[in-house]
């Protein structure tokens, strides 16, 4: 399910496309609640009617919640809206550049960053 700039999940509103690949959608979005940006990631609409690729994503949620590490983007929230699963987390920097393949760069921490210096 492609989303669009203004479109709403929750009380997130989406700003923009980061990244997509094979397992989901990176948005930037405002989190209308708490009035910050955050990185929304949901599952491609592909795997929406997919239970098992549900559960993993909801697994993920559950696991990354639980770490609490510089180089890792903390969660702050895992729902679902009109049958769509979403994962929101903090948003890092990054350059505004990047292509496809560093799109990971921008959710990480500054200390996380080693090894993506073709991303600055």
């Amino acid at each position: 399910m492609p989303l669009s700039v203004g479109d709403k999940l929750g009380h997130y509103e989406i700003r923009a496309l980061i990244g997509a690949g094979g397992m989901g959608e990176i948005y930037r979005a405002y989190d209308r609640h708490l009035e910050r940006d955050v990185a929304l990631k949901i599952l491609p609409a592909g795997l929406l009617s997919n239970e098992g690729a549900r559960k993993r994503f909801r697994h993920e949620a559950l696991a990354l919640s639980k770490l609490n590490h510089p180089n890792i983007a903390t969660v702050f929230d895992f729902d679902t809206q009109d049958g769509t699963d979403f994962l929101a987390m903090e948003l890092g920097g990054g350059a505004q550049d990047c292509s496809i393949n560093c799109n990971a760069y921008r959710l990480l921490r500054p200390e996380g960053r080693r090894g993506f210096s073709r991303c600055r």
